[in-house]
């Protein structure tokens, strides 16, 4: 009888299978995906900020899901991406992807500067440190109005020709622009995937789960936690910076210290510490604002009791329980 309830709880070899082949391709998986989403959707838009939102949210996830470290200033690196390929592209004149490579370094290299005076506090006091060094760069933006904008933002970031290999697309069109975005996230999750898989990336989940041991075989916590911090700054880097081709514009609030706790609702939303989690989480929490808001300007109420929810009876997150489902 023993042996039987053992046999019973024990999960079947093809549902293991199933999980390991997912695990090992799972960049594969979730590019197919992503190359589907927009035919799911009920406009295209949407389906482009879910995907913008959902790559900032992977760069996050990175540092808070697999080192174990939650900062309250991501919104920092997130901006700093978008201002910088906007600027570069209103004020030096640079083409649309020469002006991503400038977001992708200035997220890292802001990431860089934070993580240098940050990386050495632990818990809620790393929170607190970077959230008040996000609002040192917030003011440092908003007072920069000759390159910014200040209040009003940065305008005039107008690309309407994607020219690649000597093809045109046109990048007003909603479907081809998220296409065009849909490629630098696919590049993007192979990236991260290739990262986890590597001996890095068992070192990153290793200072996550024991400090103490991790330090005792070897390795440099210090320096694996900043590079993991400007890794994560430039996946950032590369989201703002495909959200200001996407929106023509780099408001102000980008900096805002909301957009920091609003990346930490779609990662704990889609499940800290998974691969696909982030996107998960922000296509939840984008669909309930989107159509929340349209029965009521009181839409923050209903997505904090969905959040509640979520995190009462989904602790592992919407993607992470699943998971968990899956591998029984």
């Amino acid at each position: 009888m023993n042996e039987l309830s053992q046999t019973l709880s024990q999960p079947s070899v093809a549902s293991v299978s199933w999980f390991d082949f997912a695990k090992r391709h799972r960049a594969i998986l979730a590019s197919i995906f992503v190359l589907v989403f927009p035919l799911v959707m009920p406009f295209t838009a949407l389906a482009v900020n879910i995907l913008i939102y959902g790559l900032y949210a992977l760069g996050f996830n990175l540092l808070f899901g697999y080192l174990g470290l939650l900062s309250f200033g991501h919104a920092a690196l997130f901006g700093t991406g978008s201002y910088l390929c906007g600027i570069a592209i209103v004020h030096f004149g640079l083409p649309w992807y020469l002006a991503i490579v400038v977001g992708i370094v200035g997220g890292a290299v802001m990431a860089a500067a934070i993580g240098a005076l940050a990386i050495r506090t632990r818990g809620i006091y790393f929170a607190m440190v970077t959230m008040a060094l996000s609002q040192c760069v917030f003011y440092l933006f908003y007072q920069a109005v000759d390159w910014t904008g200040g209040e009003n933002g940065l305008r005039g970031i107008n690309v309407r020709t994607i020219d690649v290999l000597g093809f045109k697309f046109d990048f007003i069109n909603p479907l081809t622009r998220y296409y065009v975005v849909a490629v630098f996230v696919i590049m993007a999750l192979f990236m991260l995937s290739r990262i986890l898989a590597s001996p890095f990336g068992a070192v990153i989940e290793a200072i996550r789960e024991n400090e103490a041991r991790a330090r005792a075989s070897g390795y440099d916590v210090t320096r694996t936690r900043l590079i993991t911090f400007i890794l994560s700054g430039a996946f950032c880097g590369l989201a703002g910076a495909l959200m200001a081709l996407h929106l023509s514009i780099v408001p102000i609030e980008i900096l805002h210290i909301e957009t920091s706790g609003m990346v930490v609702m779609m990662s704990l939303l889609g499940g800290m510490g998974t691969f696909f989690g982030p996107f998960v989480g922000a296509a939840v929490f984008l669909l309930l604002e989107n159509l929340v808001s349209i029965w009521t300007v009181h839409w923050q109420l209903i997505v904090g009791a969905v959040f509640v929810v979520c995190v009462l009876f989904f602790p592992a997150g919407i993607w992470g329980t699943i998971l968990k489902w899956v591998n029984k």
